[in-house]
């Protein structure tokens, strides 16, 4: 009885000591599966945001196919974390995170890259002038010869550069007179402010459509776009967003739309509800309907008016683009209005380019906090002028500008510890 009375009380003690190590066990994995949730979590916003970082860079359809592994790797890991498989889930962020940095190394150090794009029209009495060659650019520094019917403005607008632009450029003076046969040097080029595979991106401070077929940018347009100018009665600026093309019309009719049609009524103006096609239809002889309502991609009567804001929102391009593009550009097209006017990229050579356009609709963006986040991000901040960056920041005419710093001519004093601009000297 009492050997009994020792077994059961052995086997007592034996069981609690096996019930509490279960216990601790039980608990021990309830804190490990809590560590592993929020480790998990930091790395799905660290992958996210690298992969966001990665996104904001000009990437060459070379890069593309590297891009789209990563996202991928993103939809495993996402899909890991939501079955609750949180160490599969981690290691995949982290695999995230390391290829993101490693794609945004290679484009954003000197390296071999793709031909640069040149894809503005090319008009067949323009010359294309020797230019250096940079990654992620369109347009060109060219001369245009000038042709009977021309004026300043007109030569403006299809070139996609402002009238100052040439006077400057070409030391016109401030009453210049053309000439038949003239030739007029010019600069359009664009920094390309986003790769996408197939479609159309345009961006309202550079006035420029940009159209992408299979990874390639194919044309690049300038456009006119919604007038600056808003109140509480009318709001002319042109929206951003995705939209797709939902018709192409030939010869359209104009149906003026009762906001239009109020301001005429309030201009004191005839009030018109139809413009029947013709020469002085605004549409032109080609438009194209968007999924974005009352917005049109369209020729125009006016063709001096393109690389301006003064539309009531659409986006006019001249007429013998519109034509062309017309042609090419099928329906279910996606698109993009976007707006970006601070862009950045990197030559073939490791050159720094810089292009900075004004705050046109008054969106309350600091031009030099978004330079300097643009030139952080692909990992920049020491390899650029930050002096020439204040006066482009001061001074935004929309040129494309070497920014490199050249260390032995540009003294210590332009850049910070940190490569950014000093307090004492920012706009």
């Amino acid at each position: 009885m009492l050997q009994h009375s020792k077994v059961t009380a052995w086997s007592n003690r034996a069981g609690g000591i096996v019930r509490n190590s279960l216990a601790g066990i039980f608990i021990a994995g309830i804190i490990t599966q809590a560590g592993y949730s929020f480790a998990v979590d930091g790395s799905a916003a660290k992958a996210r945001q690298a992969l966001a970082d990665l996104k904001e860079i000009t990437i060459s359809s070379s890069y593309l196919s590297e891009l789209k592994s990563i996202e991928a790797t993103m939809n495993i890991a996402d899909t890991y974390q939501r079955e609750h498989e949180d160490e599969n889930a981690g290691i995949f962020y982290n695999l995230v995170i390391q290829k993101a940095r490693i794609l945004q190394d290679k484009v954003t150090v000197a390296s071999p890259a793709p031909a640069t794009v040149n894809a503005s029209p090319t008009p067949n009495h323009a010359t294309v002038a020797s230019s250096q060659a940079i990654r992620g650019v369109t347009g060109a520094m060219s001369s245009y010869t000038v042709e009977k019917g021309d004026s300043l403005r007109l030569i403006a607008s299809r070139l996609g550069v402002s009238r100052q632009h040439l006077i400057t450029i070409n030391h016109l003076g401030s009453k210049p007179l053309l000439k038949i046969g003239q030739k007029l040097k010019y600069d359009n080029r664009r920094i390309i402010p986003k790769m996408i595979e197939n479609g159309l991106v345009i961006n309202i401070p550079d006035r420029t459509l940009y159209y992408f077929k299979q990874g390639e940018l194919t044309l690049s347009l300038p456009v006119a776009l919604g007038s600056p100018s808003k109140d509480d009665d009318f709001n002319w600026q042109t929206p951003t967003g995705r939209f797709r093309i939902i018709e192409k019309i030939r010869n359209p009719t104009w149906t003026v739309p009762p906001s239009i049609q109020a301001e005429m009524e309030a201009q004191g103006k005839e009030v018109v509800t139809t413009v029947p096609p013709g020469p002085d239809s605004p549409l032109g002889k080609f438009a194209i309907r968007t999924s974005l309502p009352g917005i049109m991609i369209h020729s125009t009567s006016k063709p001096w008016s393109i690389n301006s804001y003064t539309s009531h929102g659409c986006i006019r391009l001249f007429p013998d683009n519109m034509e062309a593009f017309f042609k090419q550009i099928p329906v279910n097209t996606p698109g993009e209005i976007i707006y970006k006017p601070v862009k950045v990229t990197v030559g073939e050579t490791g050159r720094v380019f810089l292009e900075v356009h004004r705050d046109v609709y008054d969106r309350k963006i600091d031009l030099a906090t978004e330079a300097r986040t643009l030139i952080a991000k692909k990992r920049l901040s020491d390899r650029v002028d930050w002096q020439k960056i204040r006066n482009m920041v001061k001074q935004p005419n929309g040129t494309v500008q070497d920014i490199t710093l050249d260390r032995k001519g540009i003294g210590a004093s332009h850049v910070t510890d940190k490569g950014s601009p000093s307090a004492s000297g920012q706009s």
